[in-house]
């Protein structure tokens, strides 16, 4: 059975007047049409995106009251504690606040919750830690949109609290479980009751911003920061942070789109050459000196890299690591990271592989519900994603200490994995995330009534969708439309990634010459039209080889890419579906 194949196609007179206007080909019309760009002058500022269409960081409630705040602590001379995450777009947005606010001139210390210690979030223990250092303010990113009591129990000490965070609200009407004060805010969301709460996700009229992850709205910050010309922070001083900015974005996940692309677009050529002695360091241990840097390459190398200390020891050292000004000093951090990265490798391993085989003896067909005693808790969220594509159903694997079961859960497209737990919120100690990703924490005792309500919530919000995510073709094609002109197209699209994906094209009746297995696992061949031929790579697609008849014609969904070996470069087809024409 083949998952279905979509195309959306476009008349062709509408085609024929994109291509005239904009002056580009007809397939890559098409490709601009399907994501929703329509006009000569959307595609002109989609392809070259430049730094004067960041959006106005004052847009965000709650900017110009932050802003207010940081010049009182200027003026005052205060201490300021930036209280941040122990994950990539935490580490880099506590890097990207640290570094604007000491540029600015005041004294700033970061505190980086432990996972095992603290767990997510701000809570006591990042206001402890800002008692200690004698701070003033304390502004947290990428976390702090439902810390009630800690804001409550900061304002009870004399401490102001700046929440920038991009996670879901809390919902009025269902608490957090917390004693602290909250105010009302728009759309029916709780907040607590800070100075200054910017999270676009308050305000829906934003929709342009909530794509931004934890580090995209710390660089807004640090943008207003730089609008205001009495701060002593510049716009000289604003985009050599880009890079930092452009690791989070890309290591959360979000769509490049918006502000999103333009910040990795502008910062890939600053993490190639650029001054950074940290991400100079962590390139050379990662072996990537010389390559060219794209938003993939960076999702598979530095940023496991930088995730590896926050999952199986303390994050602190990763900011300065980032913050690094002596070569000796990056050298040797970026070494320790490496060294974690391995240990974490075998660590998510054993996980994945214990899962797997509790799978094996599990006949279960709602969500996956998975637990272990022996379970690293800092590999579970690597582990629930893999389910999820493996299994295509949402996934929760906890690791059990004490009674109480902590986990990571992934979810698929067609289901809202935060809005499920806040119908079981009476069964959780604790829960937080987005739609697809969430944390949380509850009983070991109440394991078996969560994954039943749960497993029925998932059945009644997708009984009319489709779990299984289907071929989204972008265009449909023939062989010789694929040239080395659409391919100088195609590059105009990168930064490529979640809301703006590599171009899937489709072909119909096509010849496959040559099929063979390399790698163990790779199917290698030659697909043919006519005259044309291109070879072809399906990665993790050898065992589709005793399938294929030479005498039957195939369609493929492919995108294409140049291979390069030995000095030579040449156009290939990579593989994402194979099947029988119709």
């Amino acid at each position: 059975m083949y998952p279905r194949w979509l195309v959306n196609r476009t008349n062709t007179e509408y085609l024929a007047y994109l291509s005239r206007t904009a002056s580009i080909s007809r397939v890559f019309a098409q490709i601009l049409i399907n994501r929703g760009i329509r006009t000569a002058d959307a595609v002109r500022d989609f392809l070259y995106p430049s730094r004067t269409g960041l959006s106005d960081p004052f847009e965000l409630p709650g900017m110009t009251e932050a802003i207010k705040r940081i010049h009182v602590a200027q003026q005052r001379g205060e201490k300021v504690l930036v209280h941040g995450d122990y994950d990539a777009d935490g580490l880099t947005a506590t890097s990207i606040a640290v570094s604007a606010l000491r540029k600015a001139g005041l004294d700033v210390r970061y505190f980086i919750p432990h996972r095992m210690l603290h767990g997510y979030g701000f809570h006591a223990a990042g206001v402890a830690a800002a008692e200690k250092e004698g701070a003033r303010l304390i502004l947290t990113v990428d976390c702090g949109i439902s810390s009630f009591e800690a804001v409550e129990r900061a304002r009870e000490r004399g401490i102001d609290v700046i929440i920038t965070d991009h996670h879901e609200p809390v919902i009025n009407g269902q608490g957090d479980g917390g004693k602290g004060q909250r105010e009302e805010a728009p759309q029916d969301f709780m907040v607590p009751k800070a100075v200054a709460v910017i999270n676009p996700k308050l305000s829906p009229h934003l929709s342009h911003l909530t794509v931004l992850c934890g580090a995209g709205l710390a660089f807004k910050l640090a943008q207003a920061m730089a609008a205001d010309k009495d701060l002593g922070f510049s716009p000289d001083d604003l985009f050599p942070l880009l890079d930092l900015a452009a690791l989070g974005t890309v290591a959360d996940v979000v769509p490049l789109v918006g502000d999103n692309r333009i910040m990795v677009r502008d910062a890939l050529p600053y993490i190639q050459s650029g001054n950074r002695r940290g991400l100079q360091a962590l390139k050379q241990t990662a072996g990537l000196d010389g390559r060219r840097m794209k938003a993939g390459l960076l999702s598979y190398t530095l940023v496991p890299r930088i995730n590896a200390a926050g999952r199986i020891a303390a994050a602190h050292d990763v900011v300065r690591l980032l913050l690094a000004e002596e070569e000796n000093e990056a050298d040797e951090l970026a070494a320790w990271l490496e060294q974690l990265n391995g240990e974490r490798q075998r660590i998510e391993e054993n996980v994945y592989q214990g899962a797997i085989e509790q799978m094996q003896r599990s006949d279960a067909d709602g969500v996956i519900m998975l637990a272990q005693e022996a379970w690293h808790q800092g590999v579970l969220g690597i582990v629930a994603a893999k389910m999820v594509e493996a299994y295509h159903r949402p996934a929760f694997i906890f690791a059990i200490e004490g009674g109480i079961a902590k986990g990571s859960a992934r979810s698929i497209p067609a289901f809202d994995i935060c809005r499920g737990l806040e119908q079981c919120r009476d069964l959780l100690l604790s829960f937080g995330g987005h739609k697809q990703a969430a944390g949380l924490k509850l009983r070991t005792a109440d394991l078996p009534a969560f994954e039943r309500r749960m497993t029925d919530i998932f059945r009644r919000d997708t009984a009319d969708a489709d779990r299984e995510l289907p071929i989204e073709i972008h265009a449909a094609v023939t062989l010789a439309d694929v040239t080395t002109a659409l391919m100088k197209e195609l590059e105009m699209l990168e930064p490529f990634g979640h809301g703006n994906p590599e171009p899937l094209l489709g072909a119909k009746n096509l010849e496959v010459i040559g099929p063979k297995v390399v790698g163990s696992r790779h199917l290698k061949l030659k697909m043919k039209h006519g005259p044309l031929s291109l070879n072809a790579i399906g990665f993790d697609m050898g065992c589709l080889i005793d399938d294929l008849v030479p005498t039957v014609p195939y369609d493929a969904a492919f995108s294409p890419a140049y291979n390069e070996w030995n000095g030579n470069r040449y156009l290939q087809l990579v593989l994402k579906g194979l099947r029988p024409s119709a």
